[in-house]
């Protein structure tokens, strides 16, 4: 099992083979040292000055003007987690909560949060044991930090709140019982450090960045088949068209579907028809901005991943505790946003194309059946595709719009980036059965059109599909056929 090293920078290639290969981490030589100074430093700060520093000898939010007394530094620190964990809803996704243990840890390490060094060590333990704290989906604002959804996470530190661990959802205190652990005594600023941060957010940026990325490959694949399904022109894909409009999405894509349908029997065919639907002539256009966008969202959550993002900062050096606002998600909230319109529109425009292929035109029987009439074929798939899709859009209406007064007028605008999350997240996985009923679709209109092959690729693709989901002889039920195409793009995510 590779070990991977926290240091200075984490991108989200790195970050897809630690999840894959359920690497291990570890922080480096350099991150232990800028933690340790900067604790250093805080408590020569702490003890040598009264002066009131936020959360540190001061009550949060709208209680910020409440001085605390030095005995009570660090059960501060305690009731603050204890208060803020009080999120609601489903159950954070087991792979998302890993990265947020991983992207918590990357922003103590550059050692500006003030931590010590065994609550970092502490939560990598948690990450290299597999062990997963129980976090809700709801409950943060995206500003002051993800603090409901962070207090989840890191309640195990003190031996609260319930994780789960080899397969199993026990209490914090079993855990620590079986494996012979001590809950943490936080020191000041540390709660405040722990909630304090954007890594909620995050997480789900760089898990939807990674999925996007795949699914907006496969999402070319099944349109290049469903082209030669339609028996539509190649024209549209001609290098000339993109040169002229070189936008590099748009390009990219007009090559990709170019090399699929490289020595397609189906596409060197005469056409019939001098044009063809948008949803299958524009697919560059449409494909293009999409992947363009996804490319943007990366490199949003390329920097957020690398950042401090709790408050106050501490800068040893500068000799300086800065309030500020870095735990705001209004950068990634308006990316949330962003993202899942561009996904909305893959999964709108993949509906359009089954859409057409289930028409009876072009040389197909109606709704794709085998003596249609008495079987009524794929018929009901489109409308599945069709009721996905317009849910799709419902959650596509952007959360960073909206802003809802907190904390008695302190925290007075506040991004929504954690609801911009969950929505995207719930776009993706409808995409995914969206994409599934277009490759089921395509592969059964290719059957109606043999002796006719498509491309070598493609042809090797089809035989992959059907063994799972076979030619569609006589109705049955496709539910289970959807959810075998949905779990066959899953695999080649």
């Amino acid at each position: 099992m590779r070990l991977y090293q926290i240091n200075d920078k984490l991108d989200i290639a790195t970050i897809k083979n630690i999840i894959h290969e359920n690497g291990r981490i570890a922080l480096s030589d350099a991150a232990e040292q800028r933690i340790l100074k900067c604790r250093k430093y805080l408590d020569k700060k702490i003890k040598s000055s009264d002066t009131p520093v936020y959360g540190i000898n001061t009550g949060f939010g709208a209680l910020r003007n409440v001085k605390i007394a030095s005995k009570d530094y660090a059960k501060l620190q305690t009731n603050l987690l204890r208060s803020h964990a009080c999120g609601a809803g489903e159950e954070v996704p087991h792979e998302i909560v890993r990265l947020m243990l991983l992207l918590k840890i990357q922003s103590l390490s550059y050692g500006h949060s003030g931590v010590d060094i065994s609550t970092v060590e502490r939560l990598v333990d948690f990450f290299n044991h597999h062990i997963t704290p129980v976090v809700y989906q709801q409950g943060s604002l995206g500003a002051s930090g993800d603090l409901a959804p962070l207090a989840h996470l890191c309640l195990p530190l003190i031996g609260e709140g319930e994780v789960f661990y080899k397969g199993k959802r026990i209490t914090t205190a079993q855990l620590y019982k079986e494996l012979k652990w001590k809950p943490l005594s936080l020191k000041p600023k540390e709660g405040l450090a722990l909630l304090n941060g954007t890594q909620f957010m995050g997480a789900y940026g760089v898990w939807l960045a990674m999925e996007a990325e795949g699914i907006s490959k496969i999402a070319d694949t099944i349109a290049a088949l469903s082209i030669d399904a339609y028996d539509c022109r190649l024209e549209p894909f001609d290098e000339l068209v993109h040169y002229v409009r070189p936008h590099h999405g748009q390009a990219a894509c007009a090559t990709t579907i170019r090399n699929l349908l490289k020595g397609s029997k189906i596409s060197e065919q005469v056409k019939k028809d001098v044009q063809d639907p948008y949803s299958f002539r524009c697919i560059p256009q449409v494909h293009g901005a999409i992947r363009d966008v996804i490319a943007y969202v990366s490199t949003v959550f390329g920097v957020e991943i690398n950042s401090v993002t709790d408050n106050p900062l501490v800068f040893p050096i500068e000799d300086k505790i800065i309030s500020g606002g870095n735990f705001h998600g209004h950068p990634l909230a308006m990316a949330f946003d962003y993202l899942s319109i561009a996904l909305a529109d893959l999964g709108n425009i993949s509906e359009r194309r089954t859409y057409c292929m289930l028409t009876g035109q072009r040389g197909l029987p109606a709704f794709l059946a085998k003596d249609a009439g008495l079987n009524s074929g794929l018929m009901i798939l489109q409308y599945t595709a069709a009721s996905i899709v317009s849910q799709n859009k419902q959650y596509a209406t952007p959360a960073s719009i909206d802003s809802i007064v907190s904390s008695n007028g302190q925290e007075d605008y506040v991004s929504m980036g954690a609801n911009a999350a969950t929505k995207c997240y719930k776009i993706i996985e409808n995409l995914k059965t969206i994409l599934a009923i277009e490759l089921i679709s395509a592969a059964q209109a290719i059957h109606f059109r043999r002796p006719g092959k498509t491309s070598p690729t493609l042809e090797k693709l089809l035989t992959e599909f059907q063994k799972e989901v076979p030619f569609n002889a006589q109705d049955r039920v496709l539910s289970t056929d959807i959810k075998k195409g949905r779990e066959f793009i899953e695999e080649r995510l």
